[in-house]
């Protein structure tokens, strides 16, 4: 618990809570997440601590990790209060139940606070022992009263004693306890739901990528047979479940490059829209989702065990392989093939080599895209590529040497298999398909030129889906196979 001594001149002191008051997180739950990524091994030593109560767990953890301080996600609206309240004269004292350590980082960063009040790895300083190390503050320091912001039940009692109370996004009973005592002096903000981030969480706009789970079905000139669409749909269903499984392991995990990131910092979990202990919950609860429907309704079992690898592989990428240099361009193309395998193996297609070969190329060049866009937009901002990435700022042009020859040759094994004689027995006018070539030159060409011209976003199947000459290509592709397929082209042409 820091303390100075205070000559009594501030006209009054206002004691300010930091989980879910001034930051929109829980320092504890950032810590232990933390901890898992940077000290997997030492983290498992601070659980014991739990035996000896609360604030030794803290302090614990403490002894291993400080969150980022800089970038956690303050409530702007409170900070915006607190530096009003300062220019006024007011004393401000940080007093929260998470550990000194963590504490004093904040108040270090934000140079905003007179003093903190936090737990030492004794006492864990909440509810009632928080007004007492705040009424031991007021006698010490000569304030005959307080005032408190806070956002939780927890704080009544220390409400109770407030000459000013101040709430930041309290629920509807806590603002009905509140008014059974006193009269909020003021409210921040209302309690927000959690259905709307829930949602966005999930990355339903990514689920159209699980679309191609249908490719083989397509090729195989098969999609209105109803056992197997339905089929097909069943895995496109736990696909997306498993996918958003990912997703939330992925921001937890990413918690700290996604606040600076200048649009993923609006993400749930980086924001603080969503509480952290959300991702380990719902990463388990998709994922068991998606294997129990895979298992039970899809036969062979050989889907389910590649949704197994693909899930596996996805913990592996966001844990490591995302920092091994070129690995992680190599995995994120082969999570792409990865579904359209499990469309065959969901609806009993075989995938051709041919297919597969395109697959590799084609989404080896957006994987690289997506890398490119990254390091692009830090350039421009004048920043290095993010810790342990394995990609320096300086490599743009043999990334985009790379993804581009990748495209390229998706292209060229697109030519060789509609020059095969397989071709010839799928496909009634086959000649149709050696336009698909020159569209999909186009769209590759595009993509590159767009991500050369910062106007990609980091994920080009995102951008394809919001842009309007993605969708003319995608669709005159789709009408060249149908005609390429009808009989009665022959006979019209």
């Amino acid at each position: 618990m820091a303390e100075t001594h205070d000559t009594g001149n501030s006209r009054s002191v206002i004691f300010v809570d930091l989980d879910g008051t001034l930051i929109a997180t829980d320092t504890l739950c950032e810590a232990v997440l933390l901890s898992f990524r940077q000290c997997p091994v030492s983290c498992w030593r601070a659980p014991w601590a739990l035996f000896r109560g609360l604030a030794q767990f803290k302090r614990s953890l403490a002894e291993l990790v400080t969150p980022d301080a800089e970038v956690l996600p303050y409530r702007q609206e409170v900070l915006e209060f607190l530096r009003v309240q300062k220019q006024q004269g007011a004393k401000l004292v940080l007093a929260t139940a998470t550990d000194q350590r963590w504490a004093d980082a904040v108040a270090m960063h934000l140079n905003l606070f007179d003093d903190v009040i936090a737990s030492d790895g004794r006492t864990n300083v909440k509810g009632e022992a928080k007004l007492a190390a705040m009424e031991h503050y007021c006698s010490l320091h000569g304030f005959e009263e307080f005032a408190y912001v806070g956002d939780s039940s927890a704080d009544v009692p220390i409400w109770r004693k407030a000459a000013q109370v101040y709430v930041v996004q309290p629920t509807a009973g806590l603002l009905r306890t509140l008014k059974g005592f006193c009269q909020p002096s003021r409210v921040f903000g209302g309690k927000p739901g959690r259905i709307g981030p829930l949602f966005r969480a999930l990355r339903p706009q990514h689920w159209t990528k699980n679309l191609f789970l249908f490719v083989p079905l397509a090729m195989a000139h098969d999609l209105l047979n109803p056992e197997k669409f339905i089929a097909a749909v069943t895995a496109f269903i736990a696909f997306c479940a498993s996918a958003s499984a990912v997703y939330f392991l992925n921001d937890a995990q990413d918690l700290e490059v996604d606040r600076r990131h200048p649009e993923k910092c609006r993400r749930p979990l980086a924001s603080g829209a969503l509480p952290i202990y959300y991702a380990p919950v719902w990463t388990v609860l998709l994922a068991t989702v998606g294997i129990l429907l895979s298992a039970w309704t899809l036969q062979p079992l050989s889907f389910a065990g590649l949704l197994v690898l693909y899930l596996l592989t996805n913990v592996l990428y966001s844990m490591w392989l995302k920092r091994k240099t070129m690995i992680d361009v190599l995995v994120l193309a082969g999570l792409y093939t990865a579904r359209i395998l499990a469309g065959g193996f969901a609806t009993d297609t075989p995938v051709s080599q041919w297919l597969i070969g395109f697959s590799v190329f084609f989404f080896t060049s957006l994987a690289f895209a997506k890398r490119y866009a990254e390091l692009v937009r830090l350039a421009d901002e004048g920043q290095e590529a993010p810790g342990g990435r394995g990609y320096a700022v300086t490599d743009q042009s043999l990334i985009e040497s790379m993804g581009s020859t990748s495209g390229y040759l998706s292209v060229l094994v697109l030519a060789l298999y509609i020059n095969g004689e397989v071709v010839k027995e799928l496909y009634t006018y086959d000649w149709l398909l050696w336009l698909v070539c020159p569209l999909l030159l186009y769209w590759i060409s595009r993509i590159w030129l767009k991500a050369k011209r910062r106007r990609l976003t980091e994920d080009p199947v995102v951008f394809a889906l919001r842009d309007p000459a993605s969708w003319i290509v995608g669709v005159v592709t789709v009408i060249l196979l149908i005609c390429a397929t009808a009989p009665w082209v022959k006979e019209t042409l």
